[in-house]
This record gives C-alpha cells, structure tokens and sequence, in this order.
C-alpha cells in the first residue's frame, strides 16, 4: 500500500551501535550481557512545505554478530504520519531516501519483514521478557516513512529508531507483526460510517501463538476501531482493542499483560467507524484523503509476518487471504493497484 504523505526526503542516515559489553577476556560475552547496548538508525532532513510521501531508506543496523531486539523505540520527529521499521534480505545499502510501495511490503515478505509500525510522535514497543526479534549479523534495516508537512514552511526533522539487544541466555522465543484489515470502505460525504462487524481468519499455523500488542489504523475522518478475538465466526469474543477515545492521530498501542492465546481455527471480528466531514465520497487509499481499516499485533512465537485481508469487494465472492503464502495474495497485489 502506498501510503503518500508528502514529499519528503529523508538524506543522512546514521548508524551508531552503542557500547559493547565484555567479558574477563575483552571479548563480547553472549551469554551474559547484550553484544551492544544499543543501536540507532538515525536520519536528518529538511522537509519542504505542502510535501506528502512514502520513501524508503535501506542500511546495515551495525551488529556484527546475532542479536535478540527487546525493545525498539522510534522517535518520529513530528511529521510522519506512520514509520515501519523492517527486516530485510537487500544486501546494498540504499542511504538516499527514495520513493517505495507500503502494502506491497506488508503482503510480500521478499522484500522485508515488517517489525514495527508507528503512529505516534514517540513510541516505545516493549516485547514481554525473553521475546525478541531476531537479527542476523550485519542485518540490513529498511525504514519507511509516510511523511507530511501540511505546513507553508519547511521543517527541519530528526527520526531515530533505536534498538535495544537481550542476552543470548535470556533468550525464550522470537515475535513477528500479524498486520489485519480491509478495503472496503465506501463513506458517503457529510455522513458517519461503520465498516464491520467483519470476521477475519488467521492462517491455521498461528493457533496457540500469543499477543502482546495491538494497534488500531485510520486515516483523518476515523472514530474508532474496535477488535475481538473470538475462536470461531459465529462465537463470542474478547474484546482486545476497545478504546474509550480513538484518536486516528496517535492511536494508542494497547499492551495484553498476561499476553492472550490466538485460540486454534479462530479470528479477529472487528468493526472501524467515521465521520467524513468532506464534501466527497471516500475511499480506500494511501493518501491522507483517503480512508483505511487496519489493525495490527505483535505475536510469538514466530511463524513469520502475516498480513490478512477481508474483503467482499476485492473479486466476485468474499475472500479473506493471510499473505504470504496464499495462491490469493496476487488478487490483493491487483486490486490495490486497481484504486
């Protein structure tokens, strides 16, 4: 999904890895403290008036030797309107920002494994203890950013992500991003609008997998996002997103202490609203005029990224589609670039 706020650019990339620990010998000791305290993917640009874009960047985090990530922290600089942060198998470094396609990313993992996604002005994800994203040594970094300057002069930005590393003996099980949505909005203007309640199933692997977070996503009209888990269509669910003020904005990352199990063969019910104060129908897109229904969780342990689709519009029947992995994926691929 191209989501297009603006043109910015984002120039200087800076990679600077934090002290390293070490042991009675001066080398890094895996077992008993982290292999740095840190890791920071840091950018600076000068961003013209009236811009709106999505660019990517691509640069090595700085580790050399396998790292656990505990904890990532992004600081957005004030303008973005989402940052995601991805794994990725690109083997050369792109330091010049240049323009990239979002949802495509998210359903297609050749091209990265989305860890993180941001909305707000400052977000720390904490995973639960032991839970990490695993990096390989010299791990490449691509970082998207959706960026606006609704402003009539230039802003001067800073963004930082900055990842925290755990010792290799406190180590329990990987985590992934299991990204859920749809299309299908169609808001009339001057009107409010519910989407929902839809059912989406998530891939049978993901049974017995926990939650720890969950993040809901719309554009400028959104009023709410409300999200169950629920073991089956036609069953009852636990409310896991249920915000007493959504704010499309900086919505809040809602964190499940203890995490909750994904129960075998069920889904996710859930329902988005708006109020289109325009004077023009909306519709699904990537632009800041445009609308979305998206909610994404952070889950262990991993069976890699998924992002899953409910949609009664995308071709002759209702579909829903987890991607990678299902022959439907391209039907997503050629609808999103049908809008």
């Amino acid at each position: 999904m191209r989501e297009s706020h603006g043109g910015i650019a984002l120039a200087a990339l800076l990679l600077a890895p934090g002290c390293s620990g070490t042991g009675d010998s001066g080398a890094p000791d895996a077992n008993s403290v982290p292999p740095a305290e840190s890791y920071s993917v840091v950018w600076h640009k000068t961003i013209p008036a009236y811009t709106e874009e999505v660019e990517c960047v691509v640069r090595r985090l700085g580790n050399d030797v396998p790292v656990h990530i505990n904890r990532i922290r992004n600081e957005l600089g004030g303008v973005s309107h989402h940052l995601i942060v991805y794994r990725t198998p690109q083997t050369v470094e792109q330091p010049e920002p240049a323009p990239c396609e979002s949802i495509e990313n998210l359903v297609n993992d050749e091209n990265g494994q989305p860890l993180m996604i941001t909305q707000r002005t400052v977000e720390d994800l904490q995973l639960p203890e032991g839970i990490s994203f695993d990096m390989e040594p010299e791990q490449m970094i691509r970082l998207e950013l959706h960026y606006v300057n609704a402003g009539s002069e230039p802003l001067d930005v800073t963004v930082t992500s900055t990842f925290y590393p755990i010792a290799d003996a406190q180590y329990v099980a990987a985590a992934d991003l299991l990204f859920v949505g749809s299309p299908d909005m169609e808001i009339p203007p001057g009107s409010s609008y519910t989407l929902g309640p839809l059912f989406n199933p998530y891939s049978w692997e993901l049974g017995d997998s926990k939650i720890f977070g969950i993040t809901g996503h719309t554009h400028q009209w959104g009023t709410n996002v409300y999200v169950e888990l629920t073991p089956a269509e036609d069953q009852p669910g636990t409310p896991v997103y249920d915000l007493v003020d959504f704010n499309y904005d900086e919505p809040e990352t809602i964190y499940l202490d203890p995490p909750l199990t994904l129960p075998v063969g069920g889904g996710f019910r859930f329902t988005c609203e708006w109020n289109n104060q325009s004077d023009r129908w909306v519709t699904f897109g990537e632009e800041v005029d445009d609308e979305m229904c998206f909610f994404w969780t952070y889950y262990y342990p991993s069976k890699g990224p998924r992002t899953c689709f409910h949609s009664e519009k995308a071709g002759p029947n209702p579909i829903d589609v987890c991607c990678p992995g299902d022959q439907l994926c391209n039907l997503i691929d050629d609808y999103i670039d049908s809008l």
